[in-house]
């Protein structure tokens, strides 16, 4: 744990252009991404994927960015946006949200990945920029990831990228007229030296054959480096 006798607390998230090797992380633009975005998260098709999500499904498009702007107006979500640089198309999005520059956390959430993020390098090294720029850029402490305890895919996916589950907050949230327990994940500081070297080593083009299947799990990278800094 850093010494915090002089903290002064972090900045709070703004919208950020990162470069990554296979994906790009833009700052929401209305007029620039509305229809990119929904088009990229399947359109209707996107409804689905709101099963744990607290907002009904979306109507269309209008229904759809009218939820973006107010998330993003009354509960300042930064929102980035996910481009595929190969294709050059909006493939997915997350936000950060319920910032706390003075205690140095924020969570990343409304997460939402469309189909050409599947089976490919960009959903990992997506979440690998936005770690990044929270713990190098601005300095954070604790980064939170949190998702309905049902929601078995978004427990899995926070595992694999390294956030450690911290327990489950019952009775936490109504959600669609329900009640929603939340599991509740976290990378701190100190632990992301190790996450973002396994993040490097995974997302190497060594680590992908001729035909881009992963040679080594990310998980497995990860428990390697850990077990060298043991001995």
């Amino acid at each position: 744990m850093r010494d915090l006798a002089n903290w002064k607390g972090c900045p709070a998230p703004r919208p950020v252009l990162i470069e990554g090797r296979y994906v790009r992380l833009e700052p929401y633009e209305r007029r620039q991404h509305l229809e990119a975005l929904w088009d990229g998260l399947g359109g209707m098709g996107i409804n689905p994927l709101l099963k744990y999500f607290t907002q009904d499904d979306f109507s269309g498009i209008d229904a759809f960015d009218a939820w973006l702007r107010a998330a993003q107006e009354k509960s300042g979500w930064v929102t980035e946006v996910f481009r595929d640089k190969a294709a050059g198309k909006v493939v997915g999005m997350a936000n950060y949200m319920r910032a706390d520059p003075a205690n140095g956390v924020v969570e990343v959430g409304a997460v939402a990945h469309g189909p050409a993020m599947a089976r490919s390098p960009l959903s990992t090294e997506a979440h690998y920029l936005m770690a990044r720029h929270v713990f190098e850029d601005l300095g954070y402490r604790r980064y939170e990831w949190k998702c309905h305890s049902e929601n078995q895919p978004s427990r899995t996916t926070a595992a694999r990228l390294g956030f450690t589950f911290e327990g489950i907050f019952r009775q936490h949230m109504i959600s669609k007229h329900a009640n929603r327990d939340t599991a509740w994940f976290s990378i701190i500081d100190g632990e992301w030296p190790l996450i973002k070297a396994a993040f490097e080593a995974w997302l190497s083009p060594e680590n992908f054959d001729c035909d881009g299947r992963q040679k080594r799990r990310l998980e497995d990278i990860r428990a390697d480096l850990a077990a060298k800094e043991r001995t």
